[in-house]
């Protein structure tokens, strides 16, 4: 079976292959009011929609820099292009997609997995969606899956409700920044009681060079539903920085159940400041699976908050940092209700001098009784250049919570590469072998096809490909 990830003897080059610059428009590089309106106008944006973006931008001139994390003072915002509109309109036929642009997708397999094993798919290039379309079935049950900009248009209310609630612009500079520039994304409503039986899937290409990416991506699962939703990206390496921004707002109803997986596959000019957040309900299970492979800085900490009596978090992530890779990637859950429980389990992995920082909070209120939470972090490193931080918080407000944590950092031993090389397997694949074995409890929880796409990119970290 053939997915929309998978390609065979994969090579980073697949990634890296450009197309000529053929957008229709550019904004100017930088951040002023006029952007914002240009942008906003050129959108046709309700009039609520640009007083959101012109404040969140006077909150994004307020707000500092994170004085943690990896340094970020390289990023020179007025050398940034916020909007690239690629030569498209959005179509639900591939056929009519343009040229250059549907052989940069068919060439990452997606319109052969739309065929194969998924319920819809959309397709975003720079700042706009080109392709977007589900089944028809899934329509007929009041499944609602198209990209923010059209959600905006037929389902206003919806978006009004919800958009950036859980992700306010005060969060961070980088969420006012967001809330300033969207453009494009996934807006998903799945009814309740409904049982989306294959994942839905949007794949983001940033092509541009010296360009961010700020899509906007808005699920709700309602009471009893239940989804699996995918999101994979990557673009070219250029010499100039490129920006990525995007938001995750999920909103996991009572009974309702979400998947979220992604592998986030950059190039090392990216500097991703992503953020994610999901609010369940009663008895409501999240669960994120997440890989981090590409772009030279990374802050990624998807969050759960429970919020409701019973609420589940599932977080599952692997993140490999090699040569010029400050990966700074976890998990945060906020336990805010009784009966709560979560659970995270992540895999490090750091090469030829990279950097991979495992961050993570565990916050339990004095309302969330008997609350459970267990986490575990393991990271390994190459060599004796690259370096792993672990970084756990937990703050727990009640005395009858139950929270377990485990932590281990390791290098590959001698002995073990021994072992296998005296059976005749090469000091290459040894590693190899090794550093699979290491990531496998999180290979287990990505789908079939993304597993593997997870093991090539793996292979060619270890063969030190940029």
């Amino acid at each position: 079976m053939k997915q929309k990830t998978y390609v065979e003897d994969i090579e980073r080059a697949l990634y890296d292959i450009r197309n000529a610059d053929e957008s229709v428009y550019k904004s100017d590089a930088g951040l002023t009011e006029e952007i914002i309106r240009d942008i906003s106008a050129k959108k046709n944006d309700p009039a609520w929609m640009l007083e959101f973006r012109l404040k969140s931008l006077e909150v994004y001139n307020q707000i500092s820099l994170p004085a943690w994390g990896p340094d970020i003072s390289s990023l020179n915002m007025d050398e940034i292009i916020t909007y690239v509109k690629p030569d498209a309109k959005q179509v639900s036929d591939w056929s009519e997609v343009p040229e250059d642009i549907k052989n940069t997708f068919d060439r990452l397999g997606i319109p052969e997995a739309e065929k194969k094993s998924l319920a819809g798919v959309g397709a975003q290039y720079d700042s706009e969606v080109v392709y977007h379309n589900i089944q028809e079935n899934l329509t007929k049950q009041g499944v609602v899956y198209t990209d923010m900009e059209t959600a905006l248009v037929e389902h206003e209310d919806i978006v009004r409700e919800y958009f950036m609630t859980l992700v306010p612009p005060k969060d961070h500079k980088f969420a006012a920044l967001h809330g300033a520039v969207w453009s494009g994304g996934s807006f998903v409503y799945v009814p309740a009681g409904v049982k989306v039986e294959i994942p839905l899937q949007s794949y983001f290409r940033l092509n541009a060079a010296g360009a961010g990416q700020f899509e906007h991506t808005l699920i709700i699962v309602e009471e009893g539903a239940n989804l699996h939703f995918i999101e994979g990206c990557s673009a070219p390496k250029y010499n100039v920085t490129n920006l990525h921004a995007g938001c995750v707002e999920l909103f996991v109803k009572e009974g309702a159940r979400l998947r979220y997986s992604t592998i986030e596959n950059w190039s090392r000019n990216m500097m991703n400041l992503n953020t994610k957040r999901a609010l369940v309900e009663k008895d409501g299970l999240i669960e994120w699976v997440s890989g981090s492979f590409g772009s030279h800085v990374s802050m990624l900490y998807p969050c759960s908050v429970l919020h409701g009596e019973g609420a589940r978090a599932e977080f599952t992530g692997v993140t490999f940092a090699g040569r010029g890779q400050n990966l700074d990637t976890g998990a945060i859950v906020v336990h805010a209700a009784p009966h709560t429980s979560s659970n995270i389990n992540t895999r490090t992995i750091s090469k030829s001098g990279g950097a991979a920082t495992y961050r993570s909070a565990v916050k339990v209120t004095k309302s969330a009784r008997f609350a459970k939470s267990s986490v575990n972090c393991e990271s390994l490193m190459l060599d004796d250049k690259s370096r792993s931080d672990t970084l756990p918080v937990m703050d727990i407000e009640g005395a009858d919570a139950d929270i377990g944590h485990e932590a281990k950092i390791g290098r590959i031993s001698d002995e073990a590469i021994f072992y296998l090389t005296a059976r005749g397997i090469s000091e290459d694949e040894a590693r190899a072998m090794i550093v699979r074995g290491f990531v496998e409890p999180i290979a287990k929880e990505l789908p079939l096809e993304y597993a593997v796409e997870m093991n090539n990119l793996i292979s060619i970290e270890l063969e030190g490909a940029n």
